[in-house]
């Protein structure tokens, strides 16, 4: 009943789950209408946290490489769209804040918790993740996984 409190991360190879969100202004999001691209996945607490906020700080400051590397980045949280836009417009983050409600995407990937655990994954063009890890990893090393 609880298992997923004790879930290990999904590992580099294992086919990332599919899921399908809205962002902060009510778009929706599914990761497999992203094939072809590689996606960053940003699971994050909670907004206006200082770690948190310094983590999709280092995630914008990294934007144009990116980009470059025809990667999308998204941060990943239960919080709802109006906090979520806040959040984005107060620290111009260029990519969008998805809500997970009632951390279903974070059950898929592991990251769900009382309070969500920090994640980060890259998924490959092909589907598959290049990149898990948690905590805070540079964000220099976690655009390095993308293809």
């Amino acid at each position: 009943m609880l298992s997923w409190l004790f879930a290990k991360p999904l590992q580099v190879g294992d086919v990332a789950p599919d899921f399908s969100l809205t962002d902060q202004d009510g778009n929706r999001v599914t990761l497999s209408a992203l094939r072809g691209k590689n996606v960053v996945l940003v699971f994050y607490p909670a907004d206006d946290t200082t770690v948190c906020t310094k983590q999709l700080c280092e995630f914008r400051d990294q934007w144009p490489r990116a980009l470059a590397k025809n990667a999308a980045i998204f941060g990943v949280n239960p919080a709802g769209a109006s906090k979520h836009a806040s959040f984005r417009n107060r620290y111009n983050f260029p990519f969008p804040l998805l809500v997970d409600e009632g951390q279903k995407a974070g059950e898929a990937y592991h990251t769900r918790s009382f309070v969500p655990r920090r994640m980060v994954y890259v998924i490959g063009p092909d589907g598959k993740i290049r990149f898990a890890r948690r905590g805070k990893p540079d964000p220099n090393e976690v655009l390095a996984a993308a293809v």
